[in-house]
């Protein structure tokens, strides 16, 4: 279905000298026409634009959760564009997540540049698959953009995105999907269809434990056609390379503003774009114009987020702020030293730092090694997290049932954690299983940051031919909460890559690797560090059932438990590095 053609309509925005230009078209190198909304400041000199391409309508998705008006960043000297993208909402031709953004992406800037009352120059804003838009745009090097501010947004759409070590990210690529198609569903004027995927919508949590994933019954839809895609194409693969930011970095040569948050679902890959554009962007220009700023904040909205449940510290009107420096820098040419460090960040209950790379030099890796006497299981076992390395020590053995997953408790996924685990939580419901593993510090003698990357090292077995493993990092208040960091899980079978999976040998003994990803925070004296370690975290990826097959669309649904056997010895230290700064 194509959007009806309208005339553009020009609106005043009261109290601000400010008009808006409705659905101004621009045509598509195959003829499409996409459309969107112009602010534009009451002058006549000349300005910048600032494009932003969209999925979730360009009358309303992109100041609702993120960043301020259009009309506001019209207000400060430029002329704003927001554009909604192929298939979505006043735009023509189909929907297919990613699929047209490269090209789309050129041509809209191109047409941006071109418009009444710019200059010539092009910034692109937004977060998310906004975000995307921007990245994919600059890959394909269009000659007018020159600044992004690509914000809570991934290097690319398998590792990080749609799944995670392996694990599909159930939680959010099913909600999402979801929210995808009703669009879609509207265009084509199927009301049943519309109304169907609103309740499942909201009744997500209910669908989590449907399989296999590929017949999530909400998504047996025309109207997601890639969400069977993205479940067929379960390992790293052609068709998600085409899409990756982070294939080749040197596609890229403009000026980038990461913005990314401690408890986003995509802050891994956010760093990864920093570093990668720091170190391989196309030009010493680009590589030394590239900077990262986290906060305590989680994918939306953008309020603070405190590691125990706060809300203090920088409110979205920051991020706001920082944007409007960065484009009057990179736009304007003046001077607002946005680029005086290379990294700026406010750690959890701490406070602004500046710091000259990511990692921080000043940052040291230390390696905290597990131990027990064979009883870990919970938090009311022995397992005891420190800096000495094990010595002959019994392992701890855990269940790892499908049927029986241990919860979510908070996370980095998307978008609600009414239907999605987000951001910090008490993990107590989690740590009384006897199927966890819990490894505790004693209180800290004084104040520590942990700031930078955080990997686990387990030598483990595990009785089936494949299986997942889980890990969380959280810290432990003097009142005994637990409060979790972050999280990561390897599908076993990805253990070596994530493009040539291989089966487990059941009884033989594996070094893994999981990566939990960046933190930044501030652990109090008397505070305790914890790791927690299982074979499932739920409904955030989905479940591994033990089998061996396919999880995500094979069949017959039999599950199995395992059992998983983790070691910690003289010849198997198994560990957390921590990057570490102490004051």
């Amino acid at each position: 279905m194509t959007a009806e053609k309208a005339a553009p309509l020009v609106e005043e925005i009261p109290g601000l000298d400010v008009t808006v230009e409705r659905d101004v078209e621009a045509v598509m190198r195959d003829g499409t026409v996409l459309r969107a909304d112009v602010y534009r400041p009451g002058t006549e000199a000349d300005l910048p634009a600032l494009l932003t391409r969209t999925i979730y309508d360009k009358r309303s998705g992109v100041p609702t959760f993120g960043s301020a008006h259009p009309a506001w960043f019209a207000a400060q000297g430029y002329v704003v564009a927001v554009q909604d993208c192929r298939g979505r909402y006043a735009s023509e031709g189909e929907f297919y997540p990613y699929r047209h953004e490269m090209d789309d992406g050129y041509d809209s800037v191109e047409w941006a540049a071109r418009l009444p009352g710019v200059d010539g120059q092009v910034g692109m804003m937004g977060f998310s698959y906004v975000g995307a838009t921007q990245l994919l745009a600059a890959v394909t090097a269009p000659p007018s953009l020159a600044s992004i501010t690509p914000a809570f947004t991934s290097s690319q759409y398998y590792d990080g995105w749609t799944y995670n070590g392996g694990a599909f990210a159930l939680a959010f690529i099913g909600y999402w999907a979801n929210l995808l198609a009703l669009e879609t569903a509207r265009r084509a004027g199927d009301v049943e269809a519309l109304v169907q995927l609103s309740t499942s919508l909201g009744n997500a949590p209910a669908w989590y434990w449907s399989l296999p994933v590929a017949g999530y019954p909400p998504l047996q839809t025309p109207y997601a056609s890639y969400f069977q895609d993205w479940v067929d194409h379960c390992s790293y693969d052609d068709y998600w390379k085409q899409w990756s930011i982070d294939e080749d970095y040197s596609r890229i040569g403009v000026p980038a503003l990461h913005v990314a948050g401690w408890y986003d679902v995509f802050l891994t890959g956010n760093v990864k774009n920093f570093l990668g554009l720091s170190e391989s962007g196309s030009g010493e220009r680009t590589r030394r114009s590239q900077k990262l700023l986290v906060g305590p904040w989680a994918h939306m909205p953008w309020t603070p987020v405190g590691r125990l449940g706060s809300e203090d510290g920088p409110s979205t009107k920051e991020i706001d702020s920082w944007l409007i420096r960065w484009f009057d820098q990179t736009l304007k040419g003046r001077d607002t030293g946005v680029l005086d460090s290379p990294v700026t960040m406010f750690t959890l209950d701490g406070e602004w730092r500046d710091f000259d790379a990511w990692p921080p030099r000043e940052a040291v890796l230390e390696d905290w090694f597990i131990h027990s006497q064979g009883c870990a299981n919970s938090k009311f076992g022995d397992g005891v997290l420190d800096r000495t390395p094990p010595g002959d020590e019994p392992p701890d053995l855990y269940i790892h049932d499908p049927g029986v997953p241990i919860p979510s408790m908070g996370g980095h996924s998307c978008c609600f954690d009414s239907i999605t685990p987000m951001g910090p939580a008490d993990q107590h419901p989690a740590e009384v299983s006897r199927m966890m593993l819990v490894y505790t510090s004693e209180p800290l003698s004084e104040d520590i940051e942990l700031v930078g990357g955080v990997e686990v090292t387990l030598y483990a077995a595990a009785t089936a031919a494949d299986t997942d493993f889980t890990a969380r990092l959280c810290v432990v208040d003097e009142a005994g909460r637990s409060v979790n960091l972050q999280e990561g899980i390897l599908r076993a079978r990805y253990r070596e890559s994530l493009s040539a999976p291989k089966p487990l040998t059941p009884g033989k003994v594996y070094e893994l690797k999981i990566e939990l990803g960046p933190v930044g925070a501030l652990v109090g004296a008397g505070s305790r560090l914890r790791l927690d370690i299982a074979g499932s975290d739920f409904p955030q990826w989905d479940r591994n059932l033990n089998t061996g097959a396919k999880p995500l669309t094979d069949g017959p649904l039999d599950s199995t438990p395992a059992t998983h056997t983790v070691l910690h010895n003289r010849s198997h230290p198994s560990r957390v590095s921590l990057p570490v700064l102490r004051r």
